[in-house]
């Protein structure tokens, strides 16, 4: 752990077009989310997603995130659909092999080496991938335009006994932006939450070497306002802690 004390959580950066601030093309990722890490306890450490043509091997990522006492693999843009053995829906946006091989290989050493690890939106939809998941490609064709989950905040069921249900209690209002989810679960992998539609909202993997927990909505979104949210960063940095 960091010498002053708090646990360092390596977050990927994001790939983006621009940025206002910047003149070039950036590496980004969301403030409230490295803010919520912050307030938590932890300090953020945002990492350059280094994998040229798609291509990274696990021990140089290893390497890499060895200073990290925990890792948060955030939301962004689609996970191609070729990692998944799935074709390409028409409404795929952002997709970047070198992002994607770089989270999934992030996600292949924490799994591994027992590394604390939070998985958001897309991150949770990586972990899935590297356990042989598949996912939803388009929210609306499959559970119809007035189902989908972009700009949506509802309540979401955990389950009772759930490693979840000791941090944020059984029921949670959760702000969620997403047009993909969890459809074959991954190995290992149990749902603890759902939307009242079905939609997988939470896993847990009973099994993991290390702590786990990965949702499908955003808890940064609303995290200043609703302690449940930020317990979701809190729990992580605890098990970055021990």
């Amino acid at each position: 752990m960091a010498e002053h004390g708090r646990p360092r959580i390596v977050i990927p950066a994001r790939f983006s077009a621009s940025a206002s601030a910047l003149r070039y093309a950036a590496e980004v990722t969301s403030r409230n989310l490295v803010e919520a890490v912050f307030a938590a306890g932890g300090e953020p450490l945002v990492l350059h997603p280094h994998a040229p043509d798609g291509v990274v091997g696990d021990d140089e990522v290893a390497a890499r995130i060895a200073v990290a006492d925990g890792v948060l693999l955030p939301g962004g843009g689609d996970l191609g659909a070729h990692w998944t053995g799935q074709g390409a829906h028409r409404t795929l946006y952002d997709v970047d092999d070198e992002q994607d091989a770089f989270d999934l290989a992030v996600a292949r050493v924490c799994l591994a080496g027992g590394i604390p690890l939070l998985a958001v939106c897309r991150g949770l939809q990586v972990v899935n991938a590297v356990l042989g998941g598949t996912v939803v490609q388009d929210m609306d064709e499959t559970f119809g335009e007035m189902r989908h989950h972009r700009h949506h905040v509802h309540t979401i069921a955990v389950d009772d006994g759930s490693a979840l249900a000791s941090v944020v209690g059984t029921k949670i209002e959760s702000s969620c932006y997403h047009h993909q989810c969890l459809d074959r679960l991954g190995s290992g992998m149990e749902v603890v939450a759902r939307a009242e539609e079905g939609v997988v909202e939470a896993v847990e993997i009973p099994a993991a070497r290390g702590w786990f927990l990965g949702v499908q909505w955003h808890p940064e979104d609303t995290w200043t306002t609703d302690p449940q949210q930020l317990a979701v960063f809190e729990a992580l940095v605890a098990a970055s802690t021990r």
